[in-house]
């Protein structure tokens, strides 16, 4: 996640010159504070890992940066699991962050009077959101029934299918109690989805009936 953060860098320094607006700082900003962020998450792991090893050896463990103490089994998985917590934590809007910042500087390129890269896919409602939610990693799947982290959005396997179809999601086996699968972006919905940044969106279907009309009146106008 590091490295990628810092190729975006790369990517975002090789684009044709364009003023750099607060809002252009601003994803610049996001996205190197998303490789500081990476790469202690990094550290965190390799200390669990390193943890777990020299337990095994019967070796004491460095706590805290200063104290060597020998740990049991169950002691040394208690301080591993600690540090996964906490890149849990360091990573937790990691998605959503990537999502914002990418649309910030595609809405804001387009805005600079920069043509789009590709052309933007049409999409429904549905598909678009289904497909904003899979880039912020919130999509799984259990027996082909669909789960979304977030509460106020659905998914249906329906437009599941649609969007694989098309070739913009996939999935994956994903090792967790209650979900078998997780969907993921493919290269083609990455390109699909940052081109319809700054595009509207289709309108949400709605079930509501229309306004009923007024009644006409019985008596003579005047």
């Amino acid at each position: 996640m590091a490295r990628s953060a810092l190729d975006i860098v790369d990517t975002l320094n090789a684009q044709r010159m364009m003023y750099h607006s607060p809002t252009i700082r601003s994803a610049y900003a996001r996205v190197r504070q998303m490789a500081q962020l990476a790469a202690g998450a990094a550290d965190h792991l390799l200390d669990g890992a390193e943890i777990l090893d020299m337990t095994r050896a019967g070796l004491p463990v460095e706590i805290d940066g200063s104290r060597l103490v020998a740990l049991t089994d169950h002691q040394a998985r208690w301080e591993a699991g600690r540090r996964v917590t906490l890149v849990t934590h360091l990573t937790a809007l990691g998605a959503d962050d990537a999502l914002a910042t990418a649309e910030l500087f595609v809405t804001e390129r387009s805005r600079r009077g920069f043509p789009p890269l590709y052309q933007p896919p049409v999409l429904t409602a549905a598909q678009d959101a289904a497909l904003r939610a899979v880039a912020r990693c919130d999509v799984t799947i259990d027996h082909n029934k669909p789960f979304v982290r977030h509460e106020n959005l659905r998914v249906s396997i329906s437009t599941i299918r649609a969007l694989e179809t098309r070739h913009l999601v996939d999935r994956e086996k994903f090792p967790q109690w209650l979900h078998n699968e997780r969907v993921h972006l493919t290269p083609e919905g990455c390109r699909d989805l940052a081109a319809s940044f700054g595009w509207p969106k289709a309108p949400a279907l709605t079930t509501a009936r229309p306004a009923a009309l007024p009644k006409a009146t019985a008596g003579r106008s005047r």
